[in-house]
């Protein structure tokens, strides 16, 4: 099925496809594994071009592709719903958690107000109250406690060094 052009990346081989699915069109790296819902969720754009077909979330800050599909299908940054925290790693106002609405300026914010974090057990208390909804509200589909600890301790590390 050969549809939606306007969501396929541009000169992208079909051989390039079959030899690499796993790895993004645009920028060559390995992409992660993502449920079609997360995809559903995020987009912008007409679910009419989403096709029935597994997605990777890209990672890689520089690339503007955010999913890609073995079969060439890409949805960039533009026809994400919500700014993407690894396309955007430098900037504070991202939601690192989007269930909760943490950014690297809101820890930042706690950490000069109270000398600590707590955003970590924030986030554990709201997966154990039932709250979170990763799979559909966070671009990368999964859970971002992963994501928050590297900020968390990024945060720690400038405030370390600006005492």
């Amino acid at each position: 099925m050969e549809s939606g052009a306007s969501c396929s990346a541009p000169n992208l081989a079909p051989a390039a496809e079959a030899a690499e699915p796993n790895r993004c069109p645009a920028c060559g790296q390995s992409g992660k594994k993502t449920d079609s819902l997360t995809v559903k969720a995020m987009l912008a754009v007409s679910l009419l071009h989403v096709r029935d077909t597994p997605y990777r979330f890209c990672r890689t800050p520089d690339c503007d592709v955010v999913y890609f599909s073995a079969t060439g299908q890409t949805f960039t940054t533009a026809q994400i719903r919500v700014p993407v925290h690894q396309k955007n790693p430098h900037n504070p106002d991202v939601p690192v958690c989007y269930c909760f609405q943490h950014s690297p300026a809101s820890i930042r914010a706690e950490w000069q107000t109270t000398g600590a974090s707590t955003v970590i057990e924030e986030i554990n208390g709201g997966i154990q109250a039932g709250q979170c909804a990763c799979e559909v509200r966070n671009p990368q589909g999964s859970c971002c406690l992963g994501n928050v600890s590297q900020v968390v301790k990024q945060v720690e590390q400038e405030m370390k060094i600006s005492i």
